[in-house]
């Protein structure tokens, strides 16, 4: 197998030929004389031949030294330009972002957000990319994702931006030809929508101050990968379900949805912007990354701000 090429060492060459001696070029470098003198060292070792006549009072290049300057020179600025272009790019708010978020969460509450951040960053690039599915950051290149659950310990780095109750929902209708459950064992006697991610399947647990936890299996009429799709259903009086507080706070504050066994609760959910690991963020993403905790932070339904 051929070996890589030591760039490190032409890109070393070159700039000790540039600045005439080991010295300087170490110095330029922020290189110890010794580092630079290795290099060297190790790329004539490599090739078989010195590029450097040196002695105690002048350096100068050999013939192979000489023929090797222009592409070693070469290496070097590509190198260095390669270097300021991404450093350009990762500091100026320009460039390219994706961000994948839940289905619901990114077409009822991210979309509405975009346009100001738009308007403000017109050579920032968006690609926004809805699932309900946990899909790998890293793997599939993102530089951010909100994700609202209980986020396990992992190597990416997250910034939690708020809690997000979950509500039991019905019907004003429903509950009137139905009745309101007061506790979670009168479920059973119920039609429930269940959505497909939930851990627990069709038991729903909830928590009581002074009773503590109960869990109880809800008869299910309908099942989706997300939870919009039980918006009809609810609206139509056929049933209840356990719905995330962004995705009914307007239906509540108008009526046509209502709530019940306000006493139990559900175990809240938490909504964080998470990132790949690594310590630097491009500016660009770092800026969106902000914006949009500044802005999530407001919204109606954020119920209790997280320490950031």
């Amino acid at each position: 197998m051929n070996r890589l090429p030591d760039l490190e060492g032409w890109a070393i060459f070159a700039k000790v030929a540039e600045a005439g001696s080991f010295a300087r070029a170490a110095e330029e470098l922020e290189l110890s004389q010794a580092t630079v003198s290795k290099a060297i060292t190790r790329l004539e070792t490599r090739i078989g031949t010195t590029l450097f006549h040196r002695t105690s009072r002048r350096m100068s290049l050999t013939a192979a030294g000489e023929a090797a300057l222009e592409r070693a020179a070469r290496i070097l600025g590509e190198g260095e330009a390669v270097e300021a272009e991404v450093a350009d790019r990762s500091a100026a708010l320009r460039g390219l972002i994706r961000i994948a978020a839940p289905m619901s969460f990114g077409v009822s509450r991210l979309a509405p957000l975009l346009p100001e951040f738009m308007q403000a960053h017109a050579d920032v690039e968006l690609d926004i990319q809805l699932s309900d599915e946990m899909v790998d950051l890293v793997a599939e290149r993102f530089d951010m994702a909100l994700r609202i659950s209980t986020l396990a310990d992992s190597s990416l780095r997250a910034r939690p931006l708020c809690q997000m109750r979950i509500l039991l929902v019905g019907a004003p209708e429903y509950f009137a030809q139905h009745g309101r459950p007061k506790h979670p064992r009168d479920l059973a006697g119920h039609r429930g929508f269940q959505y497909s991610y939930t851990r627990s399947g069709n038991t729903w647990r909830f928590r009581h101050p002074r009773h503590g936890e109960f869990a109880q299996t809800v008869p299910r009429q309908l099942q989706a990968n997300n939870a919009e799709v039980f918006d009809a259903a609810l609206h139509a009086g056929l049933g209840l379900a356990l719905q995330p507080e962004f995705l009914v706070w307007e239906a509540l504050r108008e009526g046509r949805l209502e709530t019940a066994m306000d006493d139990w609760q559900v175990e809240p959910l938490s909504l964080s912007i998470v990132t790949p690991p690594g310590l630097h963020r491009p500016a660009r993403v770092q800026a969106l990354i902000d914006y949009l905790a500044q802005r999530l932070q407001k919204e109606p339904w954020a119920t209790t701000a997280a320490a950031l």
